[in-house]
């Protein structure tokens, strides 16, 4: 990714990232910051980061031949490595700092970015429901205030820093979202953005491989807490039993959002509308404000209050709270109601799947439902569970019996536990099956859907399940032009 940031003097980053100066002149003008060779433009510094695939040093020359004004690169790197021993003057003048960890120093600078700026900075965590809140967070601030926002889910060690180098002068307002798949890295995420307000909207099963069990992951989570400055804000959903039980070991103030009636922001006056969405009050101590929501599902309402209360201590005006919550129409793969040909609806959440946000998207498909439609159900592998990943999935499967499912088709390496757990909670064999490809699972759901059919497509992330969507779409195009 190419993050710009007006024009800086190669000197003025060695600071902030305890860098030393190899080679080039400190006086440098640097115009922007790149991770990607391939996308360098004239006046980046390349920042050498090392991946799972891919190691950045291997195109560090590749870089600064494209116009690279320079590169942040490991000192071991620079110490065995001569391939810049190069006549071309773009080689040969370019700027070089060396660090101990390349992606340590990103963090540094971005955290030295952000405390140059005076922008009031949001940041979201939580086991699901980070990005839709993050974009209604922004849909409501951005309507009085300059507001960046991530990109995606650009949320990890590389995606926020970059995201935070983004910031200009003219913005007031930054919502960012911050995923984690072990200890430690939220506490590093919350230093580097060092936000005014801290929001975690949930714990629950993901990301077991890196936390063991729920108990690990509010652990985890509630490192904002713990880390972020005595002068911020937290909000939490006062809801989740095991975050505020953990969350209370901290002596922090905290604004609370959710159902129940000791919550600071609350839901009163609640109606489903099923696909329409949700009506319902979002009250703050003696104000109410008339919402509806766009978005179907409880989880969508919970997600508004947490945006809420947000903007509530954003001191945003009560109309742009109402008017962006209302403006929000979803996200792809998130819990998307599309209308099939032939009176099916199909629901996209492929975007992730975990343990429990499988469990809050089978409680929202009941809304959606009507009285003589069938529950299809079609499920890809959970990823990251750990030690818990066969028990994870033959509870994936008896949840999905149990929400009453006339067919479940399942994919992946777990596949069978899936298919097991399922048949074990009452589920007849017959009704339930395994595939190996997205184009199988596409003629399975398609061989079995009839009008007024409801189907869930749900996987983690790898999985690719949208592609099974676009396959459902294309074939309910044809079957309607034919």
């Amino acid at each position: 990714m190419t993050t710009g940031w007006g024009e800086i003097t190669a000197q003025e980053i060695i600071g902030p990232i305890t860098g030393a100066r190899v080679s080039g002149k400190p006086d440098l003008a640097l115009t922007g910051l790149c991770t990607d060779s391939r996308k360098v433009e004239s006046g980046d510094i390349f920042w050498a980061l090392r991946g799972e695939r891919f190691d950045g040093h291997d195109f560090v020359r590749d870089a600064l031949g494209l116009g690279a004004a320079g590169a942040v690169v490991e000192g071991g790197w620079w110490d065995s490595n001569t391939s810049l021993d190069d006549p071309s003057p773009k080689i040969k003048d370019a700027f070089v700092i060396c660090v101990d960890d390349t992606l340590k120093a990103l963090g540094d600078l971005a955290g030295w970015w952000r405390r140059r700026h005076c922008a009031k900075v949001v940041a979201i965590t939580g086991s699901s429901g980070k990005t839709t809140t993050k974009e209604m967070v922004a849909g409501i601030l951005k309507l009085g205030n300059s507001t960046l926002k991530n990109r995606g889910n650009f949320n990890n060690l590389i995606g926020l820093p970059l995201t935070v180098l983004r910031l200009k002068e003219g913005h007031e307002m930054v919502v960012l979202e911050m995923g984690m798949n072990r200890p430690g890295e939220i506490s590093r995420l919350t230093e580097i953005a060092d936000p005014d307000v801290g929001v975690i909207l949930n714990v629950g099963q993901a990301h077991l491989e890196g936390l063991l069990d729920v108990e690990g992951v509010a652990k985890a989570k509630t490192e904002l807490i713990e880390k972020i400055s005595s002068g911020a804000q937290v909000v939490i959903n006062g809801d989740d039993d095991v975050l505020m039980n953990r969350a209370s070991m901290f002596h922090r103030e905290k604004i609370t959002f959710g159902l129940r009636g000791k919550n600071d922001v609350r839901a009163t006056n609640i109606r489903d509308l099923g696909g329409e969405g949700i009506r319902f009050d979002l009250r703050y101590q003696d104000r109410f404000l008339p919402i509806n929501l766009g978005v179907p599902g409880l989880h969508n309402l919970k997600n508004a209050l947490a945006a809420g209360a947000v903007a509530l201590c954003l001191n945003a005006s009560f109309e742009d709270i109402v008017k962006g919550l209302e403006g929000f129409q979803g996200l792809g793969g998130r819990f998307r109601v599309n209308a099939l040909g032939g009176g099916v609806t199909l629901v996209d959440d492929t975007y992730n799947a975990n343990p429990s946000s499988l469990g809050v998207a089978l409680d929202a498909l009941r809304s959606l439902r009507c009285d003589s439609g069938r529950l299809i159900v079609a499920l890809g592998e959970m990823m990251e569970l750990g030690e818990a990943t066969v028990t994870a999935h033959r509870e994936a499967g008896r949840r999905v019996a149990g929400a009453g499912s006339h067919y479940f088709v399942a994919m992946g390496e777990h596949a069978r536990e899936m298919k097991g757990g399922a048949v074990n909670a009452g589920m007849p064999k017959e009704r339930v099956g395994i595939v190996e490809t997205h184009d199988e699972m596409v003629k399975k759901l398609e061989d079995e859907m009839r009008e007024g059919d409801l189907i869930l497509i749900k996987g983690s992330r790898k999985m690719e399940l949208e592609k099974v969507v676009e396959g459902l779409r294309f074939a309910s195009y044809k079957t309607n032009i034919e």
